[in-house]
């Protein structure tokens, strides 16, 4: 067996294992409220993280505002309750116009 697939086979089973700890803990650990509000926060700055981060670089620079503002008539669309196919459509529309018209 090659390092490659012992990698691989280690990698698999600590998934599998940091999959498994959530059912089994469930009823034994408790956080405290303080805790469980801190991990929630967490997430938030991370999914605004990525969008950020997706929505403004590409190859590690600037991706010119014709994405950043795709990005945002997206995020207006979903605040406005826009079906999911409206949104993903006038996000890709709107980049779309402004990269033809040379806006970058």
């Amino acid at each position: 067996m090659n390092a490659t697939v012992a990698a691989i086979l280690a990698l698999a089973v600590g998934t599998y294992a940091f999959r498994l700890v959530g059912p089994v803990l469930h009823g034994r650990v408790t956080l405290p409220p303080r805790v469980q509000e801190l991990l929630s926060a967490g997430a938030i700055v991370l999914l605004v993280a990525l969008l950020a981060t997706g929505a403004l670089t590409e190859a590690g620079a600037f991706a010119g505002w014709a994405r950043p503002a795709g990005v945002l008539v997206g995020a207006v669309l979903a605040w406005r309750r826009a079906p999911f196919a409206v949104v993903v459509l006038g996000a890709a529309g709107a980049t779309a116009v402004l990269r033809w018209a040379g806006v970058g």
